[in-house]
């Protein structure tokens, strides 16, 4: 499908779509979504690939989740695959705003994405799309991420072992004993995390690393 070789509204809005005011795009993509039309499915995961404007990407997902899964979801898995960082993080996003687990098996496959944003969105897509029975598996895959990134790297990957409940329990444990500080500290915090999920993740992580480097009786 080529829709830039649409006529009349249809070739306008995707035009739009690449417009340079960003309030443009977002009226765009709110069209787009207002009057889901099929055809726009390929205008609109391009775009998410490029667009700049994190409300404009929001957007564009909502757009894209107004139409049917099977037009979005083999386009979006197909992005999964691309060199652009942009390009996975924001499918992977827009897949765990669909929701379907036929895309399971390509997110699966980006928990350990070089590219920190990619890797955060995989956690939280997998979350959503994990299938019933196997959290702890999803658990054991996650735990080897503990102490990667920065703070909010550590939040992000602590949320979804709260999403995965108690199977991310053992997993935790058993990485609060690991002989580097950074993991047990933040596998601490995540444990705490999990037991009270409104507690402040920051305090937390910061005394876990405190008590992990200095040791107990500090």
């Amino acid at each position: 499908m080529n829709t830039t070789n649409q006529g009349g509204p249809n070739a306008h809005l995707v035009d739009a779509l690449a417009a340079t005011d960003a309030s443009a795009r977002l009226r765009a993509a709110l069209a787009a979504g207002t009057h889901p039309d099929p055809r726009f499915a390929d205008a609109l995961v391009d775009r998410c690939a490029v667009e700049p404007d994190f409300y404009v990407r929001d957007m564009l997902t909502w757009a894209l989740c107004r139409l049917p899964g099977e037009v979005t979801v083999p386009r979006l898995v197909h992005e999964l695959g691309s060199g652009s960082a942009q390009a996975r993080s924001q499918s992977l996003h827009t897949l765990s705003k669909i929701g379907d687990r036929l895309a399971w098996p390509a997110v699966s496959a980006l928990l350990h994405d070089e590219h920190g944003e990619v890797a955060r969105s995989a956690w939280r897509a997998a979350v959503v799309l994990v299938p019933p029975g196997g959290e702890a598996a999803l658990a054991a895959e996650l735990v080897t991420e503990l102490g990667r990134g920065d703070h909010q790297m550590h939040l992000s990957l602590s949320r979804a072992f709260v999403e995965l409940g108690d199977a991310a329990l053992p997993v935790l444990d058993a990485a609060g004993t690991s002989p580097d500080p950074h993991v047990r500290a933040h596998a601490d915090a995540t444990r705490q995390l999990c037991h009270d999920p409104d507690s402040g993740f920051a305090l937390s992580l910061e005394m876990a690393k405190r008590v992990a480097v200095a040791g107990p009786d500090t």
